[in-house]
């Protein structure tokens, strides 16, 4: 089970949730100086995205009014080279044998002794960066190498800070507070959470080769 059948009256990490802005901010340079004489190049584009995912653990959600979420995205074309992959989506969201992590044609062309290295090292998680999401009735269709699919995936690169006054911590409830419940779309199970806890775990304790201690 992806979804619980029904919602609680908190938000919870990985709520998808809808009426969300999306910012995206790009500079030339960083802004060294605040002397109004330079002329600073840079862009803000905003937009509010159908579906958003809350990456606030759960214990911290509403602290300072405040909650991470990025929005969730159309799948990557590549994906539906694979055949394990296109028969299930999610289970990018797992570690996964070396050999289900390639489409059969680019596994063979691979040298013998990078795949005896790979299958060697046993499963890792692929697309470390990403988290897919399971259809649902808020996941509006879309085409994709002429398949239509609601699959959709949240990419951890693109989190973002959100503050309102009605986000609350946990210790407070919700229930009153009828505008943030009716942007909770669906609730991830308790499984499918710890899945999400593990890749997002995975993806910012990867330790660089510099940091490496013998």
């Amino acid at each position: 089970m992806f979804y619980e059948p029904t919602n609680s009256k908190i938000l919870r990490l990985g709520d998808v949730v809808t009426g969300y802005l999306a910012t995206k901010t790009k500079i030339k340079q960083p802004f060294l100086s605040i002397d109004n004489s330079i002329y600073h190049n840079y862009t803000v584009n905003f937009e509010v995205p159908n579906c958003s995912v809350v990456l606030t653990p759960c214990c911290s959600i509403g602290e300072q009014n405040m909650i991470c979420i990025s929005p969730l995205i159309p799948l990557k074309k590549d994906f539906f080279k694979n055949p394990y992959l296109v028969d299930d989506f999610t289970r990018i969201n797992r570690q996964i044998e070396p050999d289900k992590a390639y489409a059969l044609s680019d596994w063979q062309k691979l040298p013998p002794e990078v795949q005896h290295a790979k299958l060697a090292s046993g499963k890792s998680y692929i697309e470390y960066y990403l988290f897919v999401y399971a259809p649902n009735d808020y996941f509006q269709p879309y085409e994709l190498r002429g398949e239509k699919t609601q699959f959709y995936m949240v990419d951890f690169r693109n989190i973002q800070t959100i503050r309102c006054d009605l986000i609350r911590s946990r210790e407070h409830t919700l229930e009153e507070e009828t505008n943030i419940l009716a942007s909770k779309c669906v609730q991830l199970s308790i499984k499918t959470r710890e899945e999400l806890r593990m890749k997002l775990a995975h993806y910012f304790g990867r330790r660089p080769a510099e940091d490496e201690i013998e």
